[in-house]
């Protein structure tokens, strides 16, 4: 098992929600030499400066600065997304009924709905409180299993296996946390604080809260020869944990002549559409101050870094499936441990053309990697990434590729243990040539 593979599992148990995977990701950077920047600073920038920032708690751009002007060298961009499908609690989430204490929770994303049931699981998030006159965010996670959605017995319902299982999702997906008696999620919430040693904080101090919930199972390698990655959120924290292992171990080998940038959106799976997302601002403005803030910045700067720039688009791809092959394109069937997929849509769901896929194609074949290809079916709908809208947002050449994926979008996924570090070697030969 390469020694990849282990620290991937460990990243995902790490990072039950994209604020806690953007709080892994920090803890990793700042291990390494990186220093936060605040968005509301004037920055300067020095040839080989190590630097991140955090946005909203979920979205992350980290980046080395290079020896050469970005006006000049250009940005090698790697982009993935820390958020993942899931179930989370609304607003006022306590609900009682027939003497149980439930949840009221919202799908968000396209969720596999029936895969979140009979599963063990917890509640973890960020919790917005007020201690004396400040308001402040936490990051919270039970660890433990706390909530489940029961199935119904098949005594009730004995026509499923027959007629498929159909969920309403306001109705079915109601998880149970306990008997009528159990406290409400404020006060889960300030209990769960104290005994994490986070302040004496009561359930009135409670103002507000990002919760969802996750599997307990934790992410682990099974097969008869160890062949698969099974776990939670491999969609898209795998493509995480790739980007950010390329650039920390691109950097070691010094600073390149253009400038490393890793960016890790929230919102992919809804579309993207925030402050924070790739249909926000915050890759452009990062990339503006970069070129701005190096050695007081190039006349038009940005347009001319841009040029000299490629985005790899970094998402999980299909992979086809044994029982459903004829759900795939003939020609662009990905297998699971057999390397890196290139994706490609003419409808523009993918962002890659010719030119950028010929790229990666070459930096695959100089480290003796063949890549895979994935179309959509013509009569099925293609998914989409963050790579049309961070190209059309920014103006970056952009090549959307990624490893295969089972079950994606399910609450427990499968991925290939053959598959994670050939993906971080194109990566960190990405963040290591020049000529884009």
């Amino acid at each position: 098992m390469p020694d990849l593979v282990p620290d991937l599992l460990a990243f995902i148990d790490r990072s039950p929600t994209p604020y806690h995977a953007v709080a892994e990701g920090v803890r990793r950077l700042e291990a390494a030499g990186f220093v936060a920047l605040s968005e509301r600073d004037v920055w300067d920038h020095s040839p080989g400066a190590r630097r991140f920032v955090v946005r909203a708690d979920g979205s992350l751009v980290a980046f080395q600065v290079g020896s050469l002007p970005p006006a000049q060298s250009g940005f090698h961009i790697v982009g993935a997304h820390t958020d993942s499908p899931n179930l989370r609690l609304k607003p006022q989430p306590d609900v009682s009924a027939h003497g149980y204490r439930q949840l009221a929770v919202e799908p968000y994303g396209g969720v596999l709905l029936h895969t979140w049931l009979d599963r063990d699981l917890s509640l973890a998030g960020r919790v917005t409180i007020q201690r004396d006159s400040s308001i402040e965010s936490l990051l919270i996670d039970f660890a433990r299993p706390l909530v489940r959605v029961p199935n119904l017995a098949i005594h009730l319902h004995r026509e499923v296996n027959r007629d498929g299982l159909k969920l309403d999702p306001q109705k079915h997906l109601v998880p149970v946390v306990g008997l009528e008696e159990v406290p409400g999620v404020r006060e889960l919430l300030a209990t769960e604080m104290r005994a994490q040693e986070l302040g004496d904080i009561s359930a009135e101090q409670v103002l507000s809260f990002d919760l969802m919930l996750y599997d307990t199972q934790p992410a682990a390698v099974v097969g008869a020869r160890g062949e698969f990655v099974s776990a939670s959120r491999l969609d898209n924290l795998a493509s995480s944990h790739a980007a950010l292992t390329a650039l920390l171990g691109a950097c070691q080998a010094g600073c390149a002549g253009f400038t490393r940038v890793v960016v890790l959106f929230d919102h992919e799976e809804v579309g993207s559409g925030s402050a924070h997302g790739a249909a926000g601002s915050f890759l452009s403005d990062l990339l503006e101050r970069v070129v701005s803030g190096f050695k007081g910045g190039e006349p038009q700067g940005l347009p001319r870094a841009l040029s000299n720039s490629l985005l790899l688009s970094l998402d999980m791809a299909h992979a086809v499936h044994p029982n459903y092959s004829e759900c795939h394109e003939p020609g662009h069937r990905p297998v699971v441990g057999h390397g890196p997929v290139i994706k490609v849509n003419a409808n523009q769901a993918y962002a890659t053309d010719a030119e950028t896929a010929g790229y990666f194609v070459r930096l695959c074949s100089g480290i003796d990697i063949t890549p895979q290809h994935f179309v959509t079916r013509s009569d099925l709908a293609c998914g989409s990434t963050i790579g049309p809208i961070a190209a059309a947002r920014v103006g970056v050449r952009t090549a959307d590729v990624g490893n295969p994926l089972l079950a994606m979008h399910s609450c427990r996924e499968m991925a290939g243990t053959a598959d994670v570090e050939p993906m971080v070697d194109v990566l960190t030969a990405f963040y290591s040539e020049s000529d884009v």
